[in-house]
Order: C-alpha cells, then structure tokens, then sequence
C-alpha cells in the first residue's frame, strides 16, 4: 500500500477524492460545461506517488490544493499534481463514460508531504513552477465549492478514512509535460509557506 508523510509520520490513505471544475477559468480553458453539482471521482491507492513520472505526450498536469482528512474533518494539508491522460478522458466525456483510465492510473497523483494545519483555510493558496515560470494559481476565493461543502457532500455518499486525501480541483494553466521538467509546488497561508515541493520529471 502507498503511503504519504504528514508530521513525520507514515499515513496510508484508502483513497484520494478528487474534486472536478472547481474553478472558473479551467472550465472555460477546457470549454467544459459548468457542471449543475459538484463532480467527483477517485484515485485508488495505486494511484500515489512521491514522483513524476513521463507517460505519454497528452499526459496533462493539474496542481491542487490537497487537505488530509482525520475524524471527518481537515487536519493537514499538501499539494498535489491530478495527472490525466488527455486524449483518453476526452474520448470518455464524448462517450459518456467513466474517467478511471485517464485520471486513476498508477501513479497518477503525485503529492507532497503534509504539513498540519488548524488556521484560516480562507487564506489558503496555491502556486506551481515549471522551470522556474509561474504556471498556476489557486486559492480558497477562487474555488466553486469551499472545502466545508466538500466535505459535507463527499459524506452524504462515501465514507471519508482517517488519512483520505481530497483534492480539490484545479485552476486555469493545465498542460502536458516533459522529461526532466522541473516542478516546484508551493501552499501558503496569507504569505506564509506552509510547505514546498520539488519534483524533476523521470
């Protein structure tokens, strides 16, 4: 089983849950349909990585804002990247079929440590570098659904296990990437980081 570091500590997550069109701009960067409830789906296990691996030329970038869940409720929080097959989900949407192939295969999400946290989540902030270029920028303002509805909406279906990570979509700036890019995400509150990661593309 895939595991995550949170506090100096090894936790293993049953799943990711990931949050789709969360944000304005990526739906209309895709020329997606503003969906009319919150779009959900899962990463298994497998799916974990501490690494970015290359998989195809239409494999496509997502960093997120990650929170890991203790209790029902957020106790930490990362940053991840949603790695998605490109040409085989559009294949999917056009076919109104599952995601799984494009977005849950192994390796899929790739996420940083986790740092705790009981602040503001209202100041929470995202950004992601690519060879030293601004690529993306998320924050709480910016999302549709709050993490608060997240959590509450993920409930009124599935079970959240101590250590389940959430996604929670991404922003405008998505793209494909190549070998040896260099990636450098970063979570702050307000103007403190609160953590940062770097991955070289293998």
């Amino acid at each position: 089983m895939k595991t995550i570091n949170y506090n100096n500590q090894k936790i293993t997550p049953s799943k990711v849950v990931c949050i789709g069109r969360n944000y304005v701009a990526h739906i209309k960067e895709l020329n997606n349909e503003t969906p009319e409830s919150m779009v959900v789906f899962n990463k298994p296990n497998s799916a974990i990585s501490d690494k970015i691996y290359f998989v195809s030329e239409d494999t496509r970038f997502e960093g997120e804002i990650c929170f890991l869940i203790e209790d029902k409720k957020i106790s930490g929080v990362g940053f991840g990247l949603d790695l998605t097959k490109a040409n085989i989900q559009n294949k999917m949407k056009k076919a109104g079929l599952p995601w799984e192939r494009a977005k849950s295969f192994d390796n899929s999400a790739v996420l940083s440590e986790f740092v705790k946290f009981s602040g503001d989540i209202t100041k929470l902030r995202l950004e992601l570098y690519i060879n030293d270029n601004l690529i993306q920028f998320a924050s709480y303002d910016l999302m549709i659904y709050k993490p608060k509805f997240m959590i509450e909406e993920i409930l009124s279906f599935m079970s959240l296990e101590d250590g389940d990570i959430i996604m929670s979509g991404t922003p405008k700036g998505v793209g494909t990437y190549k070998l040896n890019d260099k990636f450098v995400g970063k979570i702050y509150c307000e103007d403190k980081l609160l953590l940062e990661s770097f991955w070289i593309v293998e």
